[in-house]
């Protein structure tokens, strides 16, 4: 089947169809979408996120094997902003009026929840200069928030 340019231009389905069996076309030029840029191995292929994600799980991973019975029920976790509330709680460490990273204590009882350490990744990205930066800085905020939780000076844990 065929279809004349008069007749692609005034009927939708027909422009995205070039006939039966061919897929839909993603742009008007039927080049589809592009595949990957850059191969997965390479480190350029990895996200902010996956990299912020990585520099967490580094400093979490070191700080497990020195204090694993201290830490053992803590879960880490990565948001990409903070939650939009008036005030903060002490147990969210701030620079100026922005939260970088929230302890929230666990709640023994029936409906237990383990310690929870929340770290900001948008803020935290944000005061860094460079990777080396962010992740000295990422480093230092779990630092804290764990000497927080446990009840120790953050240069202990350091």
């Amino acid at each position: 089947m065929t279809t004349s340019p008069e007749r692609r231009r005034t009927d939708p389905k027909a422009a995205r169809t070039s006939g039966p069996g061919h897929p839909a076309r993603r742009d008007r030029h039927g080049r589809g979408l592009r595949g990957r840029l850059v191969p997965a191995t390479v480190p350029l292929a990895r996200t902010k996120a996956e990299i912020f994600d990585d520099l967490v799980l580094d400093t979490v991973e070191s700080l497990e094997r020195r204090y694993a019975k201290e830490l053992a029920g803590v879960e880490f976790a990565v948001e990409d902003v903070p939650p939009e509330l008036n005030v903060y709680d002490s147990d969210v460490l701030e620079d100026g009026e922005v939260p970088l990273a929230r302890l929230l204590p666990g709640r023994p009882g029936r409906h237990e929840l383990p310690p929870r350490i929340v770290l900001y990744r948008r803020p935290l990205e944000f005061r860094a200069m460079d990777r080396e930066d962010l992740a000295d800085l990422v480093h230092d905020v779990i630092i804290e928030q764990v000497a927080n939780l446990l009840g120790v000076d953050p240069d202990e844990l350091a």
